[in-house]
């Protein structure tokens, strides 16, 4: 058996990687990155300065540019290439979500074709143990391996640790703040998430957003943000910046819930 770190260079599986790297957890033989393409320029620096920090090697994987993909998806002689799920609005103004095929097709996939070239081109059955960071806060998440020689490993769901206390961890032993690894043009954003990229990253965003509304072979639009608005239009500011009063920042803690 092969013992990997699935590392995604977000909070909960950088922390995984540098437990392991302290021992603080068992050793891994490698840890693998799949790269979409289109992550970040935050996340391509941690994991250059995280690769720094292991004792076991790192490997960058990728199945293509998720990003060029999506632009040529928007040509009418484009081939098959994964969906993204977008905010959809039918004709009729139904809202709805598209299929989610990136995940599997840029991540698991790149990531599954590496396991089994470690493994000599073998697929035995639970040949590779597979760590994955996700923390007790995100347990609904959790699934097991859809492929039968890999067996998933949740050590944060083990020891009972959230991704709060994996930014605490990682403090109280001074590292760096870890990015929160996602596409740049990621349909899961939050508005946070949105307002933390870089003014180029945000047009480079925008851009795809607009390639994708009225794509080939689709009836409706579709939209990169859940308001089902062009990114370009959509209000981002927060509720402190349009005037609204945070009561949490005077001395209530806020206990009370009013």
């Amino acid at each position: 058996m092969i013992r990997v770190l699935s590392l995604g260079a977000g909070v909960q599986s950088s922390t995984l990687a540098l437990m392991i790297a302290r021992g603080e957890l068992p050793p891994v033989d490698c840890a693998i990155f799949s790269d979409t393409g289109w992550e970040p320029k935050a996340v391509y620096e941690w994991l250059g300065w995280l690769e720094t920090q292991l004792p076991f090697p790192v490997y960058r994987v990728s199945a293509g540019d998720l990003r060029a993909d999506q632009l040529s998806r928007s040509k009418p002689t484009s081939g098959r290439v994964a969906a993204v799920p977008w905010f959809t609005l039918s004709p009729k103004g139904q809202e709805g979500m598209g299929r989610r095929q990136c995940t599997a097709e840029y991540k698991l996939r790149p990531l599954q074709r590496k396991v089994v070239e470690l493994m000599d081109g073998k697929r035995p059955k639970g040949g590779c143990e597979m760590l994955i960071g996700i923390s007790m806060d995100e347990v609904w998440r959790m699934k097991p391996s859809r492929v039968q020689y890999i067996i998933n490993q949740f050590p944060l769901i083990e020891k009972q640790i959230t991704r709060q206390q994996c930014l605490r961890w990682m403090e109280e032993r001074q590292y760096p703040k870890p990015p929160k690894s996602s596409c740049i043009g990621c349909p899961f954003h939050s508005d946070a998430q949105w307002r933390a990229l870089t003014p180029e990253e945000f047009a480079d965003a925008v851009e795809v957003d607009r390639a994708i509304r009225n794509q080939p072979g689709f009836r409706g639009q579709q939209f990169m943000h859940r308001s089902f608005k062009p990114l370009d239009q959509v209000d981002l500011s927060t509720p402190e910046e349009r005037g609204q009063l945070n009561m949490f920042l005077n001395d209530c803690e806020g206990m009370c819930g009013v």
